[in-house]
């Protein structure tokens, strides 16, 4: 059955002269307004333990443009203004229900920069794009068509720090199922291979920060010789800004190609929970698994697998996939990295990545039969460590391999 999803569609632009001071105005007032009322916040939350509402925020704004300092802000649409409160609202709101930190301050140093336009500051005509302040539409590259009869809710203009122009369009798009399968693969993540299949395939990791590592330290180190402030410390920025941008673009390229693939070809996807953030305090590894990107491997995963009726099971975090014989269900007691093939007590000859794979996607299997997920486990003892071990060994054990 075709589902309703609210989905953005990404395109580059090339604004006029007119159209980029324009912007550029718009990104400073929206900058302004969300790091002062920020300030008011937290003020407030520090100073009184009092929280201020995003009424009390737009009842300062409009005072904040009737003072002399501040009369620019009537120069850009209310509605960008608007927004930036708005935003601020829900960053605070993830903060006191603790699922995030405490707002930062948007920087002017960092050149990325971006504004969101509600359905009242733009207009949309026979496929033309203009925003509030502007006589001219946009000149965008449709890389690909919107959904046929849509129209955007919300447009989202934003400037990187390599100084490319974006401009994403959210629209409500209807996504058909994909055609059901009958096959289900585990996916165990590395840096060697990027992605080892259950199935045995291992897929390289391209290491795409590598390949422009040398141009990316000569553009670094003749940016630090420029003098700061200056046009030419500008220029070597930029120049540093487009290696990175490059990098990224290539890496999510990769993952989006990768990630659909695996949808398209299976009912049921098994992964792992992998804590990140804690993996890149290894100093000796850090670069290699952020140039990974694993966060945005599983982030493609989940939202493609609800788009098109997939089922995503993520396992626990301290399953021992790797240590784990799939034969017999015998954990290994140790077994270091620099061990790629390991032979358990029962004769079985292992590649180490994909046994890995093939016990995830077997504890997959077991918790999606019994009709629940298996969810991280915040377990800091080690014998709480070992119990759920053992747990996910015995369903494990003995199953069929795929």
């Amino acid at each position: 059955m075709a589902r309703q999803v609210k989905r953005a569609f990404k395109y580059r632009f090339y604004p006029t002269d007119e159209q980029a001071v324009e912007l550029s105005r718009t990104f400073g007032c929206v900058r302004l307004v969300y790091n002062k009322a920020l300030e008011e916040r937290t003020r407030a939350w520090y100073g009184q333990q009092r929280r201020i509402s995003y009424a009390q925020s737009s009842a300062a704004l409009t005072q904040w443009k009737k003072s002399e300092e501040l009369a620019f802000l009537n120069e850009v649409s209310s509605v960008l203004l608007q927004q930036a409160l708005r935003h601020l609202q829900a960053a605070f709101a993830s903060f006191f229900a603790k699922r995030a930190k405490y707002p930062r301050y948007k920087s002017k140093k960092k050149a990325r920069a971006s504004a969101e336009y509600t359905r009242s500051a733009f207009t949309w005509r026979d496929g033309k794009l203009t925003l509030a302040k502007m006589a001219e539409p946009l000149d965008i590259r449709w890389s690909r068509p919107l959904p046929q009869g849509t129209e955007p809710s919300t447009v989202t203009v934003s400037r990187d720090s390599a100084g490319r122009w974006f401009v994403s369009m959210l629209v409500q798009d209807t996504i058909a199922p994909a055609p059901a399968t009958g096959t289900a693969v585990g996916l165990d993540a590395g840096v060697t291979a990027l992605v080892t299949l259950s199935t045995g395939e291992k897929i390289t990791n391209p290491r795409h920060e590598r390949r422009d590592r040398t141009r990316l330290a000569k553009a670094q180190r003749e940016l630090s010789r420029k003098a700061k402030g200056s046009a030419n410390r500008e220029k070597a920025r930029r120049k540093v800004s487009r290696i990175h941008a490059r990098t990224t673009d290539r890496r999510r390229d990769f993952l989006h190609k990768l990630t659909t693939r695996l949808v398209r070809e299976n009912q049921t996807v098994v992964i792992e929970d992998l804590t990140v953030r804690n993996l890149l305090k290894n100093g000796r590894l850090a670069r290699a698994i952020s140039d990974a990107a694993w966060a945005d491997l599983r982030s493609m995963l989940e939202y493609k697998c609800a788009w098109y009726g997939r089922e995503l099971v993520v396992i626990d975090r301290w399953f021992p996939s790797s240590k784990l014989c799939g034969a017999c269900g015998r954990l290994r007691e140790r077994l270091p990295l620099n061990v790629r093939e390991w032979t358990c007590g029962c004769g079985t000859t292992h590649d180490r990545d994909v046994n890995a794979a093939r016990d995830i996607l077997a504890a997959g299997l077991a918790v999606s039969a019994c009709g629940a997920g298996v969810r991280p486990q915040r377990e800091s003892s080690r014998a709480g460590r070992s119990a759920m071990k053992q747990e996910t060994q015995r369903a494990t054990a003995g199953l069929p391999r795929l």
